[in-house]
């Protein structure tokens, strides 16, 4: 397939560049900074934007792509504001070019608490979603924007993120948060999302994705 990546130098976009290329996949990866891309290899195409709230300069990037993959989303409150704006130029973007597909990087704390969750994850839940409400807020209007558009969207919740290899064991739970789940590595999450692309189930639809 042809792919692009947005936030291509972050600890998702980045694996999903590498897991891309190296399943044979054409992969453009868009980035701010193309000195902080440290992935290489046949089929790879860097592209340099610089401002992601454009969607006119963000056409090129999507222009006859197969799908859109976004690892774009804040690291913490300082960034909280960013999912949403950047996701309403891709889409627009996609939108112009024809292109339909698209799977972002939301968060588990974006839905509800399974059914039978433990208390001690009920909790945890809880006060994520205090502490990091600016967060939680943007990435929940980030999902407003994609169910108004026309797209074939899938947003991948994870739970708290780590830094572990690529095992490609997990649970994916489409509409909802796997019980129990409290983790998810950057490399699986990432794996998870490709895996979404041909997967007519996850279309316009939210996804658990957790250990």
């Amino acid at each position: 397939m042809k792919l692009t990546v947005f936030g291509a130098t972050g600890g998702v976009g980045r694996e999903i560049v590498r897991q891309g290329l190296a399943a044979g996949h054409q992969v453009t990866a868009v980035v701010r900074d193309p000195a902080r891309l440290d992935v290489t290899g046949d089929g790879l195409e860097v592209f340099t934007a610089t401002a992601f709230d454009d969607p006119e300069s963000l056409r090129p990037a999507v222009a006859g792509r197969d799908a859109v993959l976004s690892g774009v989303g804040p690291r913490g409150r300082k960034d909280a504001g960013l999912a949403a704006p950047v996701t309403r130029s891709i889409l627009r973007a996609m939108d112009a070019e024809g292109v339909r597909r698209l799977v972002v990087v939301s968060a588990a704390p974006v839905g509800e608490v399974p059914p039978g969750e433990p208390l001690l994850g009920r909790l945890a839940m809880g006060v994520v979603k205090i502490v990091l409400k600016p967060v939680y807020t943007d990435l929940a209007h980030m999902e407003e924007e994609l169910a108004r558009s026309g797209t074939d969207w899938t947003s991948a919740r994870p739970p708290q993120l780590v830094d572990r290899p690529v095992t490609g064991v997990y649970r994916a739970v489409v509409g909802a948060n796997p019980r129990g789940g409290s983790k998810i590595g950057r490399p699986d999450l990432a794996h998870a999302m490709l895996a979404m692309l041909d997967d007519p189930a996850t279309v316009r639809q939210p996804v658990g994705v957790a250990y």
